[in-house]
């Protein structure tokens, strides 16, 4: 019998300083079984730093295989930001900058190890395309704090993230190098 998802809510006030984005949100996240909760935290940190206006989770979840983790679709429909997480080879990268015109990749990952992998790798745009990191420790720290329903703050000012979660308080820096 194939294990189902886990539903986690996230209720988010977002103050997203750098960017001039202040929201309150309502997520409900499907967690996939094969989904780390290190990997959902940071696709729902991308989430809430490229939020705007038609932001979506992947409906097929950590499995899409035709799709990022996060994207952004316009009024019709059309795929206009691709946001990917982890650490996605450079073909999927590549096929989502073009389509999209825009992309980013948020990774939980060591982002040394992240870029390497991409070195030689033709990806469309590779030298606009940001990789976004955060401390390790931040984002462990961050996974055990994790409950089915969750309290959240979330603000960016002068690229650093503050966060809490469940009444525990974090602090990250905002890393981004281009892939390219």
């Amino acid at each position: 019998m194939a294990l189902s998802a886990t539903l986690h809510n996230f209720a988010v006030q977002l103050a997203d300083v750098d960017r001039g984005v202040y929201e309150d949100l309502e997520l409900r996240v499907a967690r996939h079984p094969s989904e780390t909760l290190e990997y959902m935290i940071t696709r729902i940190l991308a989430y809430c730093l490229q939020y705007e206006e038609g932001i979506v989770f992947s409906e097929g979840g950590i499995s899409a295989t035709d799709e990022p983790a996060v994207q952004v679709r316009d009024m019709t429909g059309r795929t206009t930001a691709w946001i990917e997480v982890g650490a996605p080879d450079a073909e999927r990268i590549h096929r989502g900058s073009k389509l999209a015109g825009r992309a980013v990749v948020y990774t939980h990952r060591d982002p040394a190890k992240v870029l390497a992998q991409y070195a030689g790798k033709k990806i469309h745009n590779a030298a606009r395309i940001p990789l976004v990191s955060f401390d390790r420790a931040f984002i462990d720290e961050a996974a055990g704090l994790v409950d089915r329903r969750n309290s959240v703050t979330l603000s960016v000012t002068e690229g650093v993230l503050y966060l809490d979660l469940n009444g525990t308080s974090l602090r990250t820096d905002v890393t981004e190098q281009p892939l390219g």
